[in-house]
């Protein structure tokens, strides 16, 4: 099936790279919302909400809550509309609504009188649903196009989300402080920056950028497969699924179900971490600042982060080509326990911030970053792997349903934490830790290829 197919006038499995390289982009749009942090601060700060109280704490965390809550609440619809519309339709679609989110959140952003509830809706809701609707459609134009490689492709493809802070953190901080008031030292005075600025110029870049990457996404055609490849059998680890199930059908298997837990789990404590990684920064026994520069500490840290969450995207994707899901999630459970235990650690000693402290902040977080990006390639990898490619848009639209779960407690974690662990904020791992070994465990003994019966892996072939 791969004689004479061209695309962008290369021959396919050359020219195949480059809707990696565009899905990219993609992402790297898509995934500003991991920046979320440098806007929120910045507006409760323009809006005189005190976020050292929990109440201003969770208005500071609930738009970026209700973003991951859309995001993966469309997904299920967005995999089965994608089968009728294709990816470039749907893209273009979904761009434009993620535009028209970050655009109507600078409006509000621009009030002169807070209103976290028209925020939620645009930054959140609106914007929600735009990346849910343009996020699947470059994961699964990878896997099409390379079932030689699809943990490898969908990783890089993905990497872009994670690393988009790499970029958007800079951008954002110089957009939010473009006009802003400066004290005699230079530096930025709080509540006089322009936070609709960003979010407006970000907005319109979006729609250009999403627009343009988009009108050059296709589908290969059914069967396609790279010159010389031929398809595993459908045995050992990495192999794909000779029978493809239907969502009614994955429902009903207990490999979907420790699927769904284990990746809940990663990304609980991924986007936990997200959301406590200023706050813990600034704990007296860490006490990280970074001198010296025109960007905020924080805005440095999260710059710091952010390759991690992109390199465990493709790094945990070839290992799942290689090893297959059970392993790659193993590995995530190892990273995300070691992590805790490091936090608990931390949280255990003194209060003076030492070397050996802060050093244990950027590795523990690194690693949490890293787990969190590699069940964004392992989870779509896995559900192609297990349940078949045919339904894969429509079966992974559920199965990211965990990544929503764990984004909306993660939320209200970092919000309440001082509510929720009264000893001391570093209390919020040992939980986390005792989820990583149930998800080591589960993933160990549970997450496997689904035993067909032998008629209908026959039927399948045929």
């Amino acid at each position: 099936m791969a004689e004479g197919k061209k695309l962008f006038g290369m021959p396919a499995e050359s020219g195949r790279w480059l809707l990696i390289v565009l899905g990219f982009i993609i992402n790297i749009c898509l995934g500003s919302v991991y920046a979320y942090s440098i806007f929120g601060k910045a507006l409760m700060a323009e809006w005189g909400i005190n976020t050292s109280e929990s109440l201003g704490m969770f208005k500071f965390q609930i738009p970026f809550g209700v973003f991951l809550l859309f995001f993966a609440a469309i997904f299920p619809f967005a995999g089965q509309i994608l089968e009728k519309l294709g990816p470039k339709k749907q893209g273009v679609i979904g761009g434009i609504i993620v535009a028209a989110g970050w655009i109507l959140a600078s409006l509000v952003a621009g009030m002169d009188s807070a209103n976290v509830p028209l925020f939620v809706v645009t930054y959140g809701v609106i914007g929600g649903i735009g990346v849910g609707l343009c996020y699947i459609a470059p994961i699964q134009v990878a896997t099409r196009w390379f079932p030689d490689k699809k943990g490898l492709a969908t990783g890089l493809t993905v990497a872009g989300f994670g690393g988009s802070p790499f970029v958007s953190t800079y951008i954002g901080q110089k957009l939010i402080d473009m006009r802003a008031e400066v004290d005699e030292a230079g530096k930025v005075i709080a509540g006089t920056t322009h936070v609709s600025d960003a979010l407006l110029y970000m907005g319109i870049a979006f729609l250009v950028i999403l627009i343009a990457c988009f009108l050059l996404m296709r589908f290969p055609e059914a069967g396609w497969t790279p010159a010389g490849w031929k398809p595993k059998a459908a045995t050992g680890a990495a192999a794909t699924s000779a029978v493809n199930y239907n969502r009614n059908e994955i429902i009903k298997t207990p490999t979907f179900w420790f699927l769904f837990a284990c990746f809940a789990i990663g990304s609980l404590a991924g986007l936990m971490a997200i959301g406590v990684y200023a706050k813990i920064m600034g704990d007296p026994k860490v006490l990280i600042g970074i001198g010296a520069t025109g960007l905020g500490t924080a805005t440095i840290v999260q710059f710091i982060l952010a390759p991690f969450n992109a390199g465990g995207r493709p790094v945990l994707g070839w290992v799942t080509d290689k090893l297959g899901p059970r392993v790659a999630a193993m590995i995530t459970f190892v990273l995300i326990a070691a992590a805790a235990a490091g936090m608990i650690v931390v949280g255990k000693g003194g209060d003076d911030p030492s070397t050996l402290n802060k050093a244990l902040y950027f590795v523990c977080f690194a690693a949490f970053y890293a787990g969190l990006g590699g069940w964004l390639a392992i989870a779509p990898t896995a559900t192609a792997q297990y349940f078949g490619a045919k339904f894969s848009s429509r079966n992974y639209g559920i199965v990211f349903l965990a990544y929503g779960i764990g984004g909306i407690i993660a939320t209200f974690v970092a919000a309440y934490s001082k509510d929720i662990f009264k000893g001391s904020t570093f209390d919020m791992f040992i939980p986390v830790a005792i989820l990583a070994v149930l998800g080591f465990l589960m993933a160990a003994f549970f997450m496997k290829p689904v035993k067909a019966p032998p008629a209908q892996v026959e039927a399948a072939k045929k």
